[in-house]
């Protein structure tokens, strides 16, 4: 492992031979003086040959100061890249976690093995595994590149506020989680939030620390926390409330019924809850958005199955009327899901609270 004195050892070098110069100099300067009494060409020979030694000495300084530039040079992508392949064994792995080609980890450990002189790995032709001198280099750098990295997320994580990333159902952002944010960011000023809306029954988004999910059963996580069940009841705007509401269940059959799409059985489920009869609907129309439904029954284009709680304020300021009082009742569920260690993110811990707080039953 003497590559890692090297730096050390050609400092000094550097150092004593800017010494060497300073004092052939003087010594070169003094000498002139003794001498110049006695023989003009005398000076001439020593002139010349201290002139040689200092220009040598000069040159030797220059290329260990380039030598040791090229020892302390290497890149820290290089060494981190040697790292994550060193752990998985695999260039194809590390690049994808360091987002780079397999060529490119290739190419940068390459160039940390010429740099070192010595083989850091073998290469087959589907895999690779570290030498001996790698397994040392490895044991030697991993823990200063981990105390790098933790050094720098220290250091960033001081100047720069926190930032969660949550995913969460459009729907459940627009009626319910943004109305009460404002009372989280009076709180917890120096906290960022990120909000990754996604449609309801979608995938969470892969960057989020925390999820807010609607399912039909709890989801299969590491930790999960319940939140609230929700209802539908069947609702309409005004105009058309006012027009269907003598006809009582028949009105389902001459009206156009609005669901989301990932619930298609959802009506006929309603229907045959309450034991209605040659339940055959005229039309039904699905979206993908829970909005979409909403929004859809707003301008009169139907009966639409409204969630409850949720959708309260759609209720109160009368932009929907329930038609029927009969809710359908499923084993549908908004979920908390924790994606992170939230042992050393204080700001995760506070803020999985405050949404437990604030919107669990």
């Amino acid at each position: 492992m003497m590559s890692f004195f090297l730096p050390v050892i050609l400092s000094q070098l550097s150092q004593q031979l800017h010494l060497l110069l300073q004092i052939g100099a003087l010594v070169l300067k003094w000498c002139a003086q003794k001498v110049i009494s006695y023989s003009s060409p005398i000076i001439t020979v020593i002139n010349q040959q201290f002139n040689k030694w200092l220009v040598y000495c000069y040159i030797c300084n220059v290329s260990i100061n380039k030598s040791l530039s090229m020892s302390i040079q290497t890149p820290i992508r290089g060494l981190r890249s040697f790292c994550i392949a060193a752990k998985c064994l695999s260039f194809k792995h590390a690049s994808q976690q360091l987002f780079l080609t397999p060529s490119a980890v290739s190419h940068q450990i390459k160039q940390l093995e010429s740099q070192l002189g010595i083989a850091l790995f073998k290469r087959g032709t589907r895999s690779i595994e570290l030498t001996s001198a790698g397994k040392q280099f490895y044991q030697s750098i991993q823990p200063i590149i981990n105390q790098l990295e933790s050094t720098i997320s220290e250091f960033t994580h001081k100047q720069q506020n926190q930032t969660i990333v949550i995913s969460l159902p459009e729907f459940f952002a627009s009626e319910l989680f943004i109305p009460r944010l404002s009372t989280w960011s009076e709180k917890n000023p120096d906290i960022n939030l990120q909000l990754e809306t996604v449609k309801s029954g979608s995938e969470p988004s892969q960057i989020a620390d925390l999820s807010i999910v609607l399912a039909n059963g709890k989801p299969n996580a590491k930790v999960v926390h319940d939140l609230f069940p929700i209802s539908y009841v069947p609702a309409c705007n005004k105009q058309l409330y006012k027009k269907l509401k003598v006809m009582g269940f028949d009105a389902l059959k001459n009206t156009p019924l609005i669901l989301h799409r990932s619930r298609p059985w959802s009506w006929h489920q309603w229907a045959n809850n309450l034991d209605i009869a040659d339940f055959d609907p005229k039309q039904i129309i699905q979206f993908d958005s829970m909005f979409g439904v909403a929004r859809a029954a707003q301008q009169g284009m139907g009966i639409a199955l409204i969630p409850l709680p949720m959708s309260k304020a759609w209720f109160s300021e009368e932009l929907l009327v329930r038609l029927f009082d009969q809710e359908l009742v499923t084993n549908d569920k908004y979920y908390l899901i924790q994606h992170e260690n939230m042992e050393n993110k204080p700001e995760l811990t506070l803020f999985a609270q405050w949404v437990k707080e604030t919107f669990a039953c």
